[in-house]
């Protein structure tokens, strides 16, 4: 079977790292799958007119309901589609009216939705879905290569905080700016690192007391979460951070903001640590700085939490399966 998948497909980004993986997993089991970003197209009319290319698409997916789904209204609507919520799809955008009529739309005709987690299904229920699939998303174990990172000169006994994410309001990376800079100043060796995908020139400036990478490969970005103390986000919302995951894998404790899609699968003091403001962030970095139990439980539970629940073999399974309702 010929697969359109349509996803919000910025580089180096989690919908980027989620698209790929769900695309390897139905390539896996036979079929052709063709990625598009969803900036490509401007309406539903544009995603018509390449179904109706040959060879021909018998079927689609779409990652967030709106930036994907509403691209698979209209003509296109005839063939077979499925959606995998993204996140701000349920958090954001389902309070502006007019994205939430399209959404829901996009749900009446899809044969099925896939949500990340149990609270992201609970908090679809706002948008009247019924039988909506919840699937733990589970990520490819992605073969760490021996490099040398970008990070290693500046770590040496540096307690390193990082924060990978895109310059973006809904990431909120100078959340923890102003406390962090006043931990820093009182103990120099805890620092923020900030990756992100690409820099604008008009942040540069603000970026003080930390250092500002941008650009590393995943491989890179791997290396460099082994060699830090520990993984943060500090996001307004969020479906389900990649990067969160791929730490616990990695065994480096997670510092998340306590927002839904967080909560959803770090649990506080047990698979991470959840904070709700710069002050408490810091005084959970300085609990988990001088308790070495601490940081090994949370890296223990967070491992078992990633076999337990995000296992990329059964998340194959289940696509698979998915598609195969699409025939």
């Amino acid at each position: 079977m010929r697969v359109l998948f349509l996803a919000p497909n910025s580089p180096k980004t989690g919908n980027c790292t989620t698209a790929e993986r769900i695309r390897n997993h139905i390539v896996a089991a036979g079929h052709t799958c063709v990625l598009c970003d969803t900036r490509e197209f401007s309406s539903a009319s544009d995603v018509s007119s390449l179904m109706t290319q040959e060879p021909r698409f018998e079927a689609a997916l779409a990652i967030h309901l709106f930036k994907g789904g509403r691209l698979l209204l209209g003509d296109t609507s005839l063939v077979p589609f499925g959606v995998v919520f993204g996140g701000t799809d349920v958090n954001e955008d389902v309070k502006d009216e007019h994205k939430r009529a399209v959404m829901e739309e996009v749900l009446r005709k899809a044969r099925f939705a896939v949500a990340f987690t149990d609270k992201l299904k609970e908090r679809a229920k706002v948008l009247l879905v019924r039988n909506v699939r919840v699937h733990s998303s589970g990520f490819l174990q992605l073969l760490l290569l021996t490099c040398q990172s970008k990070l290693s000169a500046k770590v040496g006994n540096l307690r390193v905080f990082l924060l990978v994410c895109g310059l973006r309001r809904v990431k909120d990376p100078l959340y923890l700016l102003e406390a962090f800079a006043e931990w820093h100043s009182q103990n120099p060796l805890v620092v923020l690192i900030i990756i992100v995908p690409k820099v604008s020139k008009k942040y540069i400036p603000i970026f003080t007391k930390l250092y500002l990478a941008a650009d590393l490969s995943q491989e890179e970005l791997h290396a460099a979460m082994q060699k830090s103390f520990a993984l943060v986000n500090s996001s307004l919302s969020e479906g389900m951070s990649a990067a969160i995951l791929e730490a616990m894998d990695l065994g480096l404790p997670v510092l998340a903001r306590d927002v839904p899609g967080n909560a959803a699968i770090v649990e506080h003091e047990v698979t991470g640590l959840l904070y709700t403001s710069p002050q408490e962030f810091v005084s959970l970095s300085r609990k988990l700085l001088d308790g070495r139990g601490l940081q090994e439980r949370l890296v223990r539970n967070g491992k078992n939490y990633i076999t337990a629940c995000h296992n990329p073999m059964k998340e194959r399974i289940t696509y698979q399966k998915l598609v195969e309702t699409l025939y």
